[in-house]
């Protein structure tokens, strides 16, 4: 057909870290490569080149999102490509390694790639015999491989060294076949050391130091030794994903509540998510409220912080868009959204709602507070305010945080130090305060030097 690359579209989810993928086939139908049930840029693309999705290949078992390939094969009739091994409970086309896929033109070759997960396919695109790229998904990535533990850290070696195989199967294609991974910059299932988020197997040879360790030994170390912590809501999305994601009936959106409504709602056990910026929740917000600006990052933080089966209530600030904080949720399953609070802060306290307040201090007037930094372990190792206490945001759930009157909590600009404060706060801490900045902040305020390692 003359495949060009113009007719590869990349969909990259920022937040996420994420790329799907859109293959134009020539005749007016397409592959959709690791959907994610927000289809809206995918769908738009379609759209844009007049193209139905006949195909939609998921690459393996996502822990970080919903899959969108059911609802392409309800609302398309798209043939979904899968890994036998996945024992997927739904209708979809089982492969396993060497197993072709005729996609009129151009054929789809499923190789076998365990590591990131054990039921993992790489996708490798053929014209003829030609091998255009190859769409692999969590093995590997631009300048590293996905992470091997999400089966658990007694398989966690185990499918590192496959991941090594793995790897080195994917390096022997000829250097000029295109690499289109699933994860990238900013994916919590991986950790690459670039923002480039498509590679050629030529470039990864040269350049990716896992491709280069000496041995399997040495692969597994590395690999290992760079793995962070990961949102909770990935331990059970998997097998969300095995039995197949809730068919969504329409666009989801947020149905507005009066202030009587949120009350109720409170009183029964809903959680209310303020999305607003952190200047604004700072400035008064809803007793008990966890604050998740609404930003790329939102529904990893959703995900990571606030149980899926507990009703949730939202409270926008101006211009907000309600229906891109339910796309985010419903992206990773968060399906039971109360609505959102008609008039936002304003109806709240106009109805003599009660409201609290979080002090934001800039670098130069924490003083000798205490400070708490709840930014990821490799960030704080690399520069923290000295005596700083370290806990992540995203363990504050687990975790018995002791937070003294006063204390500063910090992160590198202010969205994480505002949520862990409202964390904080629900379990029972007092006149916190926020820094607005982060250590590099401090350090240029105060001319003293951060404090680095563990």
């Amino acid at each position: 057909m003359g495949f060009t690359e113009d007719h590869l579209t990349p969909l990259v989810d920022a937040g996420l870290g994420n790329s799907s993928y859109l293959v134009d086939l020539g005749d007016g139908r397409a592959l959709a490569v690791d959907a994610s049930r927000d289809l809206r840029a995918l769908r738009a693309a379609a759209a844009r080149r007049g193209l139905r999705v006949a195909y939609a290949a998921d690459t393996h078992l996502h822990a970080d999102f919903l899959t969108g390939a059911v609802q392409l094969a309800h609302d398309d009739g798209a043939t979904i490509l899968a890994s036998a091994a996945g024992r997927r409970a739904f209708a979809h086309t089982p492969l396993a390694d060497g197993d072709e896929t005729d996609l009129g033109g151009l054929t789809l070759r499923a190789l076998a790639t365990p590591g990131h997960t054990d039921e993992h396919l790489s996708f490798l695109l053929l014209d003829g015999s030609r091998e255009l790229g190859v769409f692999t998904g969590g093995s590997l990535i631009v300048g590293s491989a996905a992470r091997t533990d999400l089966l658990g850290p007694d398989r966690a070696e185990e499918l590192a060294r496959a991941q090594y195989r793995s790897l080195h199967r994917l390096a022997a294609l000829p250097d000029a076949t295109a690499v289109w991974p699933t994860h990238g910059a900013g994916s919590f299932c991986s950790a690459p050391s670039g923002a480039e988020r498509t590679t050629t197997i030529g470039a990864q040879k040269k350049t990716n130091a896992l491709l280069g360790a000496a041995d399997q030994d040495a692969f597994t170390a590395a690999l290992l030794g760079g793995l962070g912590s990961y949102p909770a809501y990935f331990d059970r999305l998997a097998e969300v994903n095995r039995r197949g994601p809730a068919l969504l009936p329409g666009a989801p959106g947020l149905t507005p509540l009066t202030t009587a409504a949120v009350r109720d709602l409170i009183g029964s056990g809903a959680q209310v998510v303020d999305v607003r910026p952190v200047a604004r929740f700072a400035a008064g917000h809803i007793p008990g409220a966890v604050s998740i600006p609404l930003r790329d990052q939102f529904a990893t933080w959703l995900g990571w912080l606030l149980p899926e089966d507990v009703p949730l209530v939202f409270l926008l600030g101006p211009g907000q868009d309600a229906a891109e904080v339910a796309w985010q949720a419903a992206k990773i399953g968060y399906d039971r959204l109360a609505g959102q609070l008609a008039g936002g802060m304003d109806a709240w306290r106009a109805d003599a709602g009660p409201e609290q307040a979080v002090q934001l201090v800039t670098a130069d007037r924490i003083d000798d507070r205490p400070v708490i930094d709840v930014r990821q372990e490799a960030e704080y190792a690399s520069g923290h305010i000295p005596g700083a206490v370290h806990a992540e945001l995203g363990g504050l759930r687990e975790q018995t945080v002791t937070a003294p009157e006063g204390t500063v909590v910090m992160c590198g600009h202010g969205e994480r130090a505002m949520t862990a404060a409202s964390l904080l706060a629900r379990a029972g801490a007092r006149r916190l305060a926020v820094l607005t900045g982060g250590a590099g902040d401090w350090a240029k305020a105060t001319g003293r030097a951060l404090e680095e390692g563990a």
